[in-house]
């Protein structure tokens, strides 16, 4: 058994062993119940450490390609991937890529998915937060939250918020059931039907469709590697004065690209200059590593609406994100929120408060990073490798926006479906519904043997046999 280890790659050896293993059941059609050779002889004929082997085929187990049995080492396991009758592609129509994510309907690797994987969620700090304010927070059991929510919340996102040098006061702040219910908040509050408003393609897709649900008109501005096409957005608020934009700043989703500071501070000149709203949702603020600009931070008039979000970090369950806006419209903001629902959850913004605190979060978040950080180094060369062009190299954040440079687009659905991966649909990201190539890849499912063999077999230079 040949591994090709080339120990000059960026890719870790234990991940390159995990891919050779992958390569070999895959192409050999090595049959379930097989025993792969010893750990011993994998590693003598590759020149490798027996703790490295050892590793990579732990992983496998994990995801269930390979199994153990007693006294016999590790064995194929009886399904190691999804099956699927190879001249069908894989049922998109009427599909959102988020949907899938969010709700778990189909199986399979969703290298498109829009959060973490339940393999990344760590459950002691959060556990240990839920017992903690059950035995001493009797209240936050029973009763509804403020309006604004918990002051010891808001005062602890004033704290994080000021790390990312933006000015906020307690009042200034308006907790939420997550990100999405604070965009449905503004825009209920902010927008009647017929109204127009700028939105990023390509871009978030559930935001597309509460904007069509409000009866709101979207016009389309193209969303470059530094941010949105100054050019085209300038042409947008001056012929038809909208009443805001909506963007991201930070790992826009899906592309994963970051506002320069230059073109934060021209987006800001063009709001005041046609006196537009900006709503900045920066969900993935916390992925962020180094510094980075933010409109909110060189915001003086109260015109940026900032927007933010635990779900993708802590827990999707706990639902709690916030809004942060001027005073007077978070107080409008906050009458909407009780009229719609009467409050948010008091019990999960006392365990995030709780989390923030103790300073259990803050670490949580480093974790993350490192972890997305070595994963998007070795999925960016995998994509390398595989001859993919890549929109920008993101830094940061979970996704990167890439296309194979296959021109059968159905092909590469195929190979998709036959290695147990789904992608996001083809017009997911866009505010028209236009199909197009380029897809969303979740960097933490990217280094998965299903995503990785995906990949190879997409190079433009490798045979394909159906």
């Amino acid at each position: 058994m040949e591994l090709r280890i080339d120990r000059q790659a960026m890719v870790p050896v234990v991940q390159q062993i995990v891919d050779g293993l992958t390569d070999w059941i895959l192409q050999s059609g090595v049959p379930p119940a097989t025993r792969l050779p010893s750990v011993r002889q994998i590693a003598r004929g590759n020149l490798l450490s027996q703790s490295c082997v050892v590793e990579a085929c732990e992983r496998l187990v994990s995801q269930g390609v390979l199994s153990t049995r007693q006294g016999a080492g590790f064995i194929v396991a009886a399904s190691p991937f999804r099956e699927g009758a190879e001249d069908e592609l894989l049922s998109i129509e009427g599909r959102h890529a988020w949907c899938d994510a969010v709700c778990g309907t189909t199986s399979g690797l969703k290298l498109g998915g829009g959060g973490l994987p339940q393999s990344w969620r760590e459950p002691d700090d959060l556990s240990y937060a839920l017992r903690e304010v059950a035995r001493t927070d009797m209240a936050s059991l029973f009763n509804y939250s403020t309006p604004l929510g918990l002051a010891a919340l808001r005062e602890q996102i004033v704290k994080r918020l000021n790390l990312f040098s933006i000015e906020a006061r307690s009042t200034q702040l308006l907790s939420t059931c997550g990100a999405s219910h604070a965009l449905d908040l503004i825009v209920r509050t902010l927008f009647k039907a017929g109204d127009c408003v700028v939105v990023e393609t390509p871009g978030y897709a559930p935001l597309f469709d509460l904007l069509r649900l409000h009866g709101v008109r979207m016009l389309e501005v193209r969303r470059t590697p530094s941010g949105p096409d100054l050019e085209a957005l300038e042409v947008l608020l001056q012929q038809f004065q909208p009443g805001a934009f909506f963007i991201n700043s930070h790992h826009h989703n899906p592309t994963g690209s970051c506002l320069t500071p230059a073109v934060a501070q021209r987006v800001m000149q063009l709001s005041k200059l046609y006196d537009v709203h900006l709503i900045e949702d920066d969900v993935y603020a916390d992925l962020h590593t180094g510094n980075g600009t933010r409109l909110a931070a060189l915001d003086d008039d109260g015109r940026v609406i900032y927007v933010g979000s635990f779900s993708k970090t802590l827990s999707s369950s706990l639902r709690v994100g916030f809004v942060k806006a001027d005073s007077k419209l978070i107080e409008r903001l906050a009458q909407v929120k009780m009229i719609s629902g009467l409050g948010g959850s008091r019990f999960s913004e006392a365990v995030l408060t709780s989390l923030l605190a103790t300073g259990a979060y803050r670490k949580l978040v480093q974790r993350q990073r490192q972890r997305l950080n070595a994963d998007r180094a070795a999925a960016l060369q995998a994509l390398e490798d595989a001859d993919w062009e890549v929109f920008g190299k993101p830094t940061g954040g979970l996704f990167i926006w890439a296309r194979s440079r296959m021109t059968d687009q159905a092909q590469v659905y195929r190979l998709a479906q036959r290695c147990g991966v789904l992608l996001s649909t083809p017009d997911a990201f866009s505010p028209n519904g236009e199909a197009g190539d380029w897809l969303r890849i979740n960097v933490a499912y990217a280094c998965d043997p299903r995503a990785r063999q995906f990949f190879r077999n997409t190079r433009s230079d490798r045979p394909q046999v159906f």
